[in-house]
């Protein structure tokens, strides 16, 4: 018996000896070389689509502070392990990248390292951008390098133990980092092919709408189920989606371009910040990001369709008589909220009244979705018109938590057909 024991324990030991030697082997990584000043040549169309590419990628989103310098850095980032603030990617030599070589660039891009060897965090996306071209990373380099550089010294991110231990992170790229570049689909047109590329890898979608395990990695057998971002539920795309109308390739093109899509609402959010950078991003690009969400959204039936848009037309406000009986509710909780919807919401939310045309709200994926926050979200904080429909926004509404919740409930009550939201008293508590 004691051999055994001893047996056991030095196997135990080896393999924890060979654990602890992997994860020292991948926590640390060598420093690359400093860029050698003036050995930077890039043409001006590499630049251009170098600029377009980070339009795709929406580079400037997270590296600007509300308020600071382009690119400068300086944004937090509130993650469930920590607020993560991002970092100074202007060419200057000091604070930015400006001795970052395209070797060390693309490591950054594709491993989550700096040029001096330490792990990047992922809530910079690498776990997508591992899927880039060199070809299109240099682009992005080039345009990088060509910006006005700022001295910008970086935030401290925020992070307890052991989540600021960043050699941690070796382990987590062991487990949920997936270096593999994107794989050419032969059941896609050449379009769709670009498009799914960029989606996967510089558009990083994923990283929004696919749901997370409890370490912070996208679950990659469930790609676009639907994830949250920022305090947002980010709806799941293509065939995970619970749109009652399918979107169409023109209804993808369109919420791209200007943050608006007549049949499925306007974007909110953090979304709203992507359709800007979508709005002056190369047409090619969008539209083949389109046309591949076209590609995995299921084709809706005639029949569906238009069953779906007379459900919602049928409880467009004022209610129809005979449809519902919105006059004659007994329960308190949708009686109060149907008085609150009348006077604080149905002044814009009126059929045919409004100048600007609303959407009916039973097609909108925050009145549909699985939780209220969307909808707390929007009520409370207004939403900011997307540049591409700069008359189209909403005025936050002053409401007691009683009152928001009422009208939270009479909402998904008149307007779908899906259960009542549970906790919904509780979600408004902690908005």
């Amino acid at each position: 018996m004691g051999r055994k024991v001893k047996l056991l324990g030095s196997l135990i030991a080896a393999f924890l000896l060979s654990v602890c030697a992997a994860l020292f082997w991948v926590a640390y990584a060598p420093a690359l070389d400093p860029l050698e000043p003036g050995s930077l040549d890039f043409s001006d169309d590499e630049i251009k689509r170098g600029e377009m590419l980070a339009l795709v990628g929406a580079c400037s989103a997270c590296h600007t502070a509300k308020g600071g310098a382009p690119l400068a850095g300086g944004l937090g980032l509130p993650t469930p392990f920590g607020t993560i603030y991002s970092t100074n990617i202007t060419p200057d030599p000091e604070t930015g990248i400006g001795r970052w070589s395209f070797a060390a660039f693309a490591r950054s891009m594709r491993e989550g390292l700096d040029r001096e060897g330490r792990h990047l965090y992922p809530a910079f996306p690498y776990d997508s951008f591992t899927k880039s071209t060199d070809e299109d990373l240099r682009a992005i380099y080039a345009w990088l390098m060509s910006q006005p550089p700022v001295i910008a010294e970086s935030t401290p991110n925020e992070m307890p133990f052991p989540f600021s231990f960043r050699p941690v992170l070796a382990g987590w790229k062991l487990l949920f980092l997936d270096g593999a570049p994107y794989a050419h689909d032969p059941a896609l047109n050449e379009e769709q092919n670009r498009g799914a590329y960029l989606a996967l890898s510089l558009g990083h979608c994923g990283a929004c709408h696919t749901p997370r395990n409890p370490f912070g990695a996208m679950i990659g057998d469930r790609l676009f189920e639907g994830g949250e971002a920022e305090g947002w539920l980010a709806p799941p795309l293509g065939g995970h989606s619970i749109a009652p109308v399918a979107w169409t390739l023109d209804d993808y093109a369109d919420y791209l371009f200007d943050g608006w899509s007549e049949l499925h609402g306007i974007a909110s959010g953090p979304m709203t910040t992507v359709a800007d950078q979508l709005h002056d991003a190369d047409e090619d690009d969008v539209f083949a990001i389109a046309a591949w969400l076209e590609s995995i959204t299921p084709e809706q039936s005639d029949e569906n369709r238009d069953a779906a848009l007379s459900f919602a037309k049928a409880r467009d406000w004022p209610p129809t008589k005979g449809v519902l009986p919105d006059e004659e509710v007994t329960d308190p909780v949708l009686s109060a909220g149907r008085d609150v919807f009348a006077a604080r919401c149905a002044k814009c939310h009126k059929e045919r009244v409004a100048k600007s045309q609303p959407i009916s709200l039973g097609l909108t994926y925050a009145v549909n979705a699985p939780s209220p926050k969307n909808l707390l979200n929007v009520v409370r904080d207004g939403i900011a018109p997307p540049l591409g429909v700069p008359d189209r926004k909403m005025e936050a509404i002053a409401l007691t938590d009683e009152e928001l919740s009422d009208v939270a409930a009479y909402v998904r009550w008149h307007f779908t057909d899906r259960p009542p939201w549970k906790d919904l008293n509780e979600a408004v508590a902690a908005h």
